[in-house]
């Protein structure tokens, strides 16, 4: 085999992402158009390694990340790495742009049982804390979702994710999800195709549901009145998941939308506007 035959290509490219102004607490769709064909890609962005899959129909590669709401603002280089066809390695480099976003700020005020709560409480967080650190650190290897996702409820935004919260006059919390206006009793359904990985009440999140999307990525329903899935359940976009309701620490009845990406928490409505690949052929029947 001849030396120059495993040279590294540094290869014509296009690369892209959506939104085109991504700022801090957006999730964020790359795309990858090399001038040479690959049979794989894998990247490395804000210290976070990245899969990257072929849209077939396109012959273009593509990954979803979340920016975390604490990534500064500047440039951003991704470091792409392949392998060519016929078995070279294949390096790209893009410097990747994100602003900073100027959030709102809000106060509520709600029972202090929630913002002061006792031992017994205490004990129950922590116990929580664990469940839902395990339901995180245990997503799918591979991509379950395909296509774009689905509204949850069809009605009105009430709450922004990245609000600043004030909680009976001091500052507790960043909103880190988007609430949606949802009388007790509104059908609530899967945003994209998952497993349900949490399905039970909680101290904060109420009756919450949590569904692994693969990849790092999940979706978090909280304050819920009825579940009609349990754990290890696998749910399909627009499928009902439960009703919303007014349980945890809330001030009525809503819906709380949270999208997460590897301990990252993104802007679901921004994620619900993305113009996101249906699966590669055949991924759907693995």
């Amino acid at each position: 085999m001849c030396v120059a035959a495993l040279a590294t290509i540094a290869a014509p490219h296009k690369v892209s992402w959506e939104p085109v102004v991504l700022e801090n607490g957006m999730p964020c769709l790359f795309r990858v158009e090399p001038q040479i064909k690959l049979q794989s890609l894998r990247g490395r962005w804000l210290d976070q390694d990245i899969v990257f899959d072929l849209d077939r129909a396109t012959g273009i590669w593509f990954a979803v990340v979340g920016v975390s709401l604490d990534t500064s603002a500047g440039e951003h280089a991704l470091q792409l790495k392949g392998t060519s066809v016929d078995g070279r390695p294949v390096e790209i480099s893009q410097e990747v742009p994100v602003r900073e976003a100027k959030y709102p700020q809000s106060s509520l005020s709600v029972s202090s049982q929630f913002t002061e709560p006792d031992k017994k409480a205490l004990e129950r967080i922590k116990a929580e804390q664990e469940i839902k650190r395990e339901a995180f650190a245990n997503s799918d290897p591979e991509r379950l979702w395909g296509g774009v996702f689905k509204m949850p409820v069809p009605n009105v935004t009430t709450a922004q994710f990245g609000t600043r919260r004030v909680l009976n006059g001091s500052v507790r919390s960043v909103h880190q999800g988007l609430d949606f206006r949802a009388p007790t009793g509104t059908p609530i359904a899967a945003i994209a195709r998952g497993r349900v990985v949490i399905a039970r009440p909680m101290f904060y999140e109420g009756n919450f549901i949590v569904i692994d999307h693969g990849r790092g990525w999940t979706s978090l329903y909280m304050h819920l009145s009825k579940f009609d899935v349990k754990d290890g359940d696998v749910v399909v976009p627009g499928q009902i998941i439960g009703l919303s309701g007014g349980t945890g620490r809330v001030t009525g009845p809503h819906l709380h939308l949270g999208i997460r990406w590897r301990g990252v928490m993104v802007n679901p409505s921004v994620m619900l506007k993305l113009r996101l690949p249906d699966f590669p052929q055949g991924s759907e029947n693995r």
